[in-house]
């Protein structure tokens, strides 16, 4: 969940070089913008649970490009590290999952595992909520951040209105992120059971696993305030100044 994110920290530690020239923050916000929009129409379709996250990494990583093309580079370093924190969660969350539906990856066959996964449930939804950028939890605060520059960027005095077109992309990715999100979480934990077989064998997962899940929750919910928090002068904005 941060390795893939590492063109995010190399782009933002070049800058200078990118804001030599006004179209190469265009090109990177056209193709952030576009990476993030187009990778969660994909997330919307998928079926494999794992397949789900992955579109859904790709897709954050589009809002932190345009996040550094609007020049909020403090928030997309922000998001970076909130993201590996809820993100983690849901894909150590989903192997909780496919270790109980003994390795089965395809949501079409799970259903009804709520109350067979307790644990593995509450720190799923958790991940769900933050990755859906929920008020207070981490995705709130960093993807918030990157919204608010690109509106700033877009719709000021002096700002550029292709930017503005921008921030309603990142918008409508924001809405097709809780989507695609919790129609993962309905298809895997509520409804009625796929497969009779696999439902009724289905157990949680041992301590080993699901320990760094609530280590992983309990980041998704306190490390976007904490860092963040308040905005623009919070602790990750003064460690990056």
């Amino acid at each position: 969940a941060t390795m893939v994110t590492a063109g995010v920290y190399m782009v933002a530690r070049t800058m200078p070089l990118f804001e030599v020239h006004e179209t190469a923050l265009i090109i990177v916000g056209l193709i952030g913008t576009f990476t993030a929009l187009f990778a969660a129409t994909i997330a919307l379709t998928q079926t494999d649970i794992k397949r789900v996250l992955a579109y859904s990494t790709v897709s954050q990583l589009g809002l932190m490009f345009l996040g550094l093309a609007s020049g909020a580079y403090v928030a997309a370093i922000f998001h970076l590290a909130t993201h590996a924190f809820f993100k983690a969660l849901l894909f150590l969350g989903s192997g909780s999952v496919i270790h109980a539906m003994q390795d089965e990856q395809e949501m079409t066959k799970y259903g009804a595992l709520r109350s067979k996964l307790k644990w593995t449930y509450a720190t799923f939804v958790i991940g769900a909520l933050a990755l859906s950028a929920i008020f207070p939890l981490a995705g709130f605060w960093s993807k918030d951040e990157i919204l608010a520059g690109a509106f700033i960027r877009g719709w000021s005095l002096d700002g550029d209105p292709i930017f503005a077109l921008y921030w309603i992309g990142g918008l409508a990715v924001s809405l097709l992120t809780a989507f695609y999100t919790f129609r993962m979480v309905i298809m895997t934990f509520h409804g009625t059971a796929k497969d009779e077989n696999l439902h009724k064998h289905a157990h949680e997962s041992p301590a080993a696993m699901i320990i760094p899940l609530v280590i992983l929750a309990l980041l998704a919910t306190c490390s976007g305030a904490i860092l963040g928090f308040p905005p623009e002068t919070g602790l990750v904005h003064r460690f990056l100044h």
